[in-house]
């Protein structure tokens, strides 16, 4: 009998208040699917005018800020987005419009050390190793920023990565008080396929980008202050 009641009632509530639960159902699936998009634009739109991919059109920065990534894919190949973020950081040293190189990257683990292994291929590519300083606790874009400033000193910096993630990199600068510009590296041209999970992946980056700052998220890890 409770159960019949019970069934009886639901079905009365949906059929008095199903056509309003309907309009609200469709609008959160709106705004769940236009506050990505929206954020994505928005640093889209707050990076355009600092954003640069030619070395003679740059300003010059005393510090560029080389964010890390592995230099091998899961598949053992060679990482195109570590080769081409080497070679943008050795143009712009070799124009001049850097001085010092701070390469922020992941060491969580003693086998997977990717400052380390951008340093050598800096040195590869004729950058003196005295002029390159290496932040091994650079686990996120958020924790490389604001440890170059909190960390490093840095409140004007150059951002060396390729654009989609620059663009993102200086809205979280600019979120903590640095100047920052970006130098773009070579991009990557891959399947149709990968370009649309690549954009879906940066698209819920940036969404978390903006709760992260709302919320005043922090690093992984402080430490005691180094110059540069």
């Amino acid at each position: 009998m409770e159960t019949k009641d019970f069934y009886k009632k639901t079905k009365e509530f949906f059929k008095k208040h199903g056509k309003k639960i309907a309009m609200i159902t469709i609008v959160l699936c709106l705004i769940a699917i236009a506050t990505p998009f929206t954020c994505y634009k928005i640093v889209e739109w707050k990076a355009k005018e600092r954003m640069f991919s030619n070395p003679n059109d740059i300003p010059y920065n005393r510090v560029g800020l080389l964010l890390g990534t592995n230099p091998k894919v899961k598949s053992g190949r060679d990482n195109y987005y570590f080769i081409y973020r080497i070679e943008a950081a050795a143009e712009l040293y070799k124009a001049k419009k850097i001085s010092k190189i701070l390469v922020s990257g992941d060491n969580h683990i003693k086998e997977y050390d990717e400052p380390e292994c951008m340093k050598q291929a800096l040195m590869a590519k004729g950058i003196p190793e005295e002029d390159i300083v290496l932040d091994y606790a650079g686990f996120r874009t958020l924790d490389s920023i604001v440890r170059a400033k909190e960390i490093f000193g840095q409140t004007k910096i150059t951002i060396i990565s390729q654009q989609f993630h620059n663009e993102r990199a200086i809205c979280i600068a600019l979120a903590h008080g640095i100047d920052a510009i970006g130098y773009n590296a070579k991009e990557i041209r891959g399947s149709r396929s990968h370009l649309k999970t690549g954009f879906l992946r940066e698209t819920l980056a940036r969404t978390k980008m903006f709760l992260d700052i709302y919320t005043g998220k922090e690093p992984k890890f402080l430490g005691e202050k180094i110059k540069i």
